[in-house]
């Protein structure tokens, strides 16, 4: 009983203790790391995320302003206030899969220049580094950087670290924990294990083309349904006379149903035709 009560004195002193000079690392919310991977995906990785939100709403206090003004319908102005605050999201989030596409296009040929550096007899800092002269394009700036990172501080981990994160694509992440085992273990068949990953990589960019120019049709008819009514709604709102019926309640109440179910047909759409995409569980 003694012991009991001493080991339950300790875990309490213990608790005391580590509230008070165990520091704690701020954890961003949901909402906000969603938004900061975002960001980090298109290569805005320097863009706050206040920044961003702020651009949102300003962007949809345009929007709403201007319909007011030419329609004088507040319901219709609000409505287009919100598509508007959504715009930014949308084209960032366009910006991310382009740079995703094309990241997943030039890494076959960014690996295979990496398993000749290294068969050549480069070290893997140096073989990355020069990724940033004579690797692809779209990959050239993240390597010079971390080219940069590693001549100033040395540290090969902690500049791996910083090149996934502005890389921020779930391929780089398999690329570099591949890097780092083999650097921290001594991985003698490195050269291997990066011409099978080539090998991977081509095989997956065909496939999901194939899948993507097949699916094409698809995504562009959902997109074109959702916002045909809206574009309609948009000229209508020139007609004054016809615009402001939709500033009674009956207005607002069947524009509200009509944006809910756009947004459910769109999202039902877009999940029931959606490619699995790779996440990135090694960041």
């Amino acid at each position: 009983m003694g012991a009991l009560v001493g080991l339950g004195v300790g875990v309490g002193l213990l608790l005391v203790w580590s509230a008070f000079f165990v520091p704690v690392r701020p954890r961003a919310s949901g909402r906000h790391g969603r938004t900061a991977e975002l960001l980090a995906r298109a290569g805005l990785g320097e863009v706050s995320i206040t920044g961003f939100l702020v651009l949102c709403l300003v962007v949809g206090a345009v929007a709403a302003f201007v319909v007011q003004v030419v329609s004088r319908t507040p319901p219709v102005a609000l409505t287009f206030g919100l598509i508007g605050g959504y715009l930014p999201v949308a084209v960032v989030s366009g910006r991310a899969r382009r740079r995703q596409r094309e990241f997943a296009e030039v890494w076959p040929e960014a690996v295979d220049n990496l398993a000749s550096a290294v068969r050549a007899g480069l070290s893997l800092p140096d073989a990355l580094a020069a990724l940033g002269v004579r690797g692809p394009e779209p990959l050239r700036p993240a390597f010079d950087a971390f080219a940069l990172d590693y001549q100033v501080t040395g540290r090969f981990g902690e500049s791996l670290d910083r090149l996934k994160q502005r890389l921020a694509d779930p391929v780089g992440d398999r690329v570099v924990e591949g890097l780092r085992v083999a650097r921290e273990v001594g991985g003698g068949d490195l050269g291997r294990l990066l011409r099978n990953l080539s090998g991977y990589l081509r095989e997956d960019v065909r496939t999901r083309g194939e899948l993507e120019s097949r699916q094409a049709w698809t995504v562009n008819g959902a997109r074109l349904a959702v916002a045909a009514p809206w574009f309609v709604l948009l000229f209508m709102s020139f007609q004054t006379e016809v615009i402001q019926r939709y500033a009674s309640p009956a207005g607002a109440l069947v524009l509200a149903v009509g944006a809910g179910l756009c947004l459910v047909a769109y999202r039902l759409m877009m999940r029931i035709g959606r490619l699995p995409v790779e996440r990135r569980i090694l960041q």
